[in-house]
């Protein structure tokens, strides 16, 4: 088992929980297991076409997926998944 860290906006979807525990061997079987627990969240994290969002960024253990193998990378029992959105913004000063 995997936890996935739940971001603060998120949470009214998976029933106020800040992390999330699921089942598979890499992180997109984990994500599609924590969609099909929680199918309200799956708008949020995919597109119509079932490929994650642009703006939401997936951390294994710190290390940004998008630099190991993205959804093929493994996972090995009480490995941490972080979903982090993309914030934008700010002010010049």
């Amino acid at each position: 088992m995997s936890k996935i860290n739940i971001p603060t906006p998120l949470r009214q979807y998976v029933g106020k929980q800040s992390t999330v525990e699921v089942s598979g061997a890499t992180i997109g079987e984990a994500m599609a297991a924590l969609v099909t627990q929680h199918p309200d969240l799956r708008k949020h994290l995919y597109t119509d076409e079932g490929k994650l969002r642009a703006f939401v960024n997936v951390y294994l253990n710190d290390e940004d997926i998008r630099y190991l193998q993205k959804e093929a990378t493994a996972l090995k029992d009480g490995d941490n998944i972080s979903i982090v959105p993309s914030i934008a913004g700010g002010a010049l000063e």
